[in-house]
């Protein structure tokens, strides 16, 4: 139908304006359909490019937090020779490794959700917009849903926790002679 008004516009304009070929017009008519469905392919394509970028970050804050987590199984090993030696089982110590990679995750987490609501806040200032329901509304046209929030914090605790699940098992393996020895 929207096909048919348009269609039904230039053909108007063309006589009215006295043009007989199609090559020849000096006007365009578009509608709102046309530019819905440029807006969303130009959206898609964004969201893509932003998932690519999340996903590599992701990997690189995996990739750092196993770094930290191997380093303080280097550093903490005299400590778990004595974690091992009063008693504490493999999976105590692999437990407290796992813990502290979690709470690392968290914090990036944190520092990700506070950094994303921040730019969607500078963004929605700079483009304004109205309110909305269900979401919480940064002014403008910005709006950003608790469960996202909760979701990306869980989610950056479980890469955390993934990420230091080799060198937690590491620790958790050390004999407590072994261990109480290095220095």
């Amino acid at each position: 139908m929207v096909e048919n008004t348009t269609s039904d516009i230039e053909d108007a304009l063309m006589l009215s304006r006295g043009i007989l070929f199609a090559k020849d017009k000096d006007f365009s008519v578009s509608n709102m359909l046309s530019m819905q469905e440029t807006i969303s392919s130009t959206l898609s394509t964004i969201s893509l490019f932003l998932g690519s970028i999340a996903a590599i970050s992701l990997l690189v804050g995996g990739i750092g937090i196993a770094n930290t987590m191997f380093t303080s199984v280097l550093e903490k090993t005299h400590e778990i020779g004595i974690l091992k030696a009063i008693g504490a089982k493999n999976e105590d110590v692999l437990s407290i490794f796992l813990i502290n990679s979690g709470l690392i995750g968290f914090v990036g987490g944190v520092g990700g959700v506070l950094v994303g609501v921040g730019s969607s806040l500078f963004v929605s200032t700079l483009i304004g917009g109205a309110s909305g329901g269900g979401m919480i509304s940064l002014g403008g046209a910005s709006y950003v849903s608790v469960w996202l929030i909760l979701f990306a914090l869980g989610f950056s605790v479980v890469i955390g926790m993934i990420a230091g699940v080799i060198p937690a098992y590491n620790a958790s393996k050390l004999k407590p002679v072994d261990a109480l020895r290095y220095e």
